[in-house]
């Protein structure tokens, strides 16, 4: 399919070290595709779903030692230690390599290594990256061809010289005492071995538009970062963007999927993405961002009609679903989509019935669905210039200390706002109940280089835009004393959103305060809401006493990075100490 020189040497290699019994180039085609599909039901590999309530859709059940991303099994192999820095697990690249190869010498023998060419981002964007991903695994293939755009095209874009990111996955014995996800930055490459779970082996999403494209980005003057993009319509069809980032369990997909309330009537939210944005500086001089996905690769428990009309819409054709459990109409159900069916086969392959006593899907189980399919799909998805950002969005899950929606300062101010960024856990099951965890940017899982030198690039970045977009943090959970939850969520957050862009505009005057610009209680909007004026002024309360005891969390937490930790982040705490007075 290729003569790019560099391809076929690295391919050579790998299949010597590998030694499949054959060799498939992946094309993109149809054909190919559903014969591969056919293939995988006929080797139990997957089961094929009712195709009159959801055509061309499968399920797929992993091991059960194999159901989630392995942070402890992930690593950053860059030459020297300090480049990836004290958020990460680091291995010596010659180490990882010697190591692994062990694992890899042999582990496709008896099978057949399929080889996916595909880009991340559309064809022909200057955004675009490629990458060749290899594989014994069907199910590997059948995802990526979802999640990312496989075949033909991506070979054309990468030409006869083209660089491209060399990603390896074999399922060898999904023995997780030998399981890898490993990130070599310098040499854009990445190798996973003992999983066959989406998370660690679609080797596009986190670990090539995460860990190795924010360290690109960083090469080359853009940003890769954890961010829904949506864009807002108001009335008058006029359309503003905002990326936004999230760590887990604060409502990132509901967001990017947003449905407006009644009350507002005439407003619209399109879903440019829900996980992942590329930043570049546009001619214009303003940041514009790309959804380098094709797909969405959702948790399933939780969605339903009521929680996420659009992500379970998404869902309803050519989705492959992950540890679900299997009904016997040959569909699926998740804990929180309906209610239980009466009998069906649970996600590891038992029968069950709702008085069994454990879940029918795992809590980490996935559907993965085209992102064309979203009933909210913005007209800008297929962009290849992205869209222009008018607003970044952080936030976090705290029960007292931020505000409902505070606006930073300037630049700078929000990259400490992100920095800093932290949601207080919500299960016991996590360890113990309400523990602050810093989370900057989202990031902390999927910065491939020292977090560091990623504040470093963000301050590096606000100098390089003329136009940049205002920075924003939002809590949707502030709780009153006997922990119920102050603001309605869900839709209503669209009133929030609103003043955002209202102050983007320069329409909404706002209050100063010590952390930030705070909204005048009078301009949210809260018509049809189920909230009186006295409770949405708690909401946007600052209590300077408990932000005191935040800036020693901040500070322990900024204490990890040393002598890497950027002046401008440490000028930002200083101001915040004596703002707080």
């Amino acid at each position: 399919m290729t003569n790019n020189k560099k391809v076929l040497t690295w391919l050579d290699e790998m299949t010597k070290l590998c030694q499949p019994d054959n060799i498939v180039w992946i094309d993109g085609s149809q054909a190919q595709l559903d014969a591969l599909r056919k293939e995988s039901v006929e080797s139990g590999e997957m089961i094929e779903l009712n195709q009159e309530k959801l055509p061309g859709c499968y399920l797929h059940r992993t091991a059960e030692n194999d159901v989630a991303r392995v942070e402890n099994r992930t690593f950053i192999c860059t030459s020297k230690e300090e480049d990836a820095g004290p958020t990460n697990n680091w291995m010596a690249p010659a180490d990882a390599y010697a190591k692994l190869s062990k694992l890899y010498d042999g582990s496709m023998k008896g099978r057949t290594m399929y080889v996916i060419p595909f880009i991340m981002g559309v064809k022909g964007s200057p955004f675009s990256k490629v990458g060749i991903e290899l594989t014994d695994s069907i199910y590997v293939v059948l995802n990526m061809d979802i999640m990312t755009r496989v075949g033909k095209d991506a070979i054309e874009e990468l030409g006869e010289d083209g660089d491209f990111t060399k990603c390896l996955h074999a399922k060898k014995d999904v023995d997780p005492e030998e399981r890898y996800i490993v990130q070599f930055p310098e040499d854009n490459t990445i190798w996973s071995i003992n999983s066959a779970y989406g998370g660690n082996v679609l080797l596009g999403k986190k670990c090539l538009a995460l860990r190795i494209a924010s360290y690109l980005g960083k090469q080359e003057g853009w940003m890769a970062e954890h961010m829904l993009i949506l864009g807002l319509e108001n009335p008058q069809g006029e359309v503003h963007y905002i990326a936004a980032a999230f760590p887990s369990a604060c409502g990132k997909t509901n967001l990017a999927m947003l449905i407006p309330p009644k009350a507002l009537e005439g407003y619209k939210v399109w879903t440019v993405g829900d996980d992942i944005a590329w930043l570049r500086i546009g001619e214009d001089g303003r940041l514009w961002a790309m959804n380098p996905e094709n797909g969405f690769f959702g948790v399933a428990p939780g969605t339903s009609e009521k929680t996420n009309y659009n992500a379970l819409a998404t869902t309803k054709k050519n989705t492959i679903f992950t540890n679900v459990l299997l009904t016997d109409e040959k569909t699926v159900w998740w804990e929180g989509l309906s209610e239980a069916p009466a009998h069906g086969t649970d996600w590891l392959g038992n029968e069950w019935t709702p008085d069994s006593g454990i879940k029918g899907a795992h809590p980490n189980s996935r559907f993965t669905a085209p992102a064309r399919q979203c009933p909210c799909i913005s007209s800008e998805f297929e962009n290849k210039n992205g869209v222009p950002l008018s607003a970044i969005v952080f936030g976090g899950r705290r029960a007292k200390t931020a505000p409902l929606v505070y606006q930073s300062y300037d630049w700078n101010h929000g990259v400490f706002i992100g920095a800093t960024m932290a949601s207080e856990t919500t299960a016991a099951a996590a360890g113990a109940v309400g523990v602050v965890r810093r989370d900057p940017m989202a990031m902390l899982p999927f910065c491939g280089y020292n977090m560091g030198d990623y504040f470093a690039h963000w301050l590096e970045m606000g100098k390089k835009i003329p136009n940049p977009p205002k920075i924003f943090h939002v809590n949707w959970f502030r709780q009153d004393e006997n922990k119920k939850f102050l603001w309605p969520g869900f839709g209503d957050n669209l009133r929030v959103l609103n003043w955002i862009v209202d102050r983007c505009e320069g329409k909404a005057d706002a209050v100063e305060t010590a952390i930030g610009y705070l909204p005048k209680p009078e301009d949210i909007n809260i018509d049809a809401l189920d909230i009186d004026m006295d409770t949405l002024k708690e909401i946007l309360t600052v209590d300077k006493e408990i932000w005191k005891e935040e800036l020693k969390g901040i500070k322990e937490f900024f204490d990890k990075f040393g002598s890497k930790l950027p002046e401008g982040i440490k000028e930002q705490y200083n101001n915040l100490e004596a703002r707080l007075g």
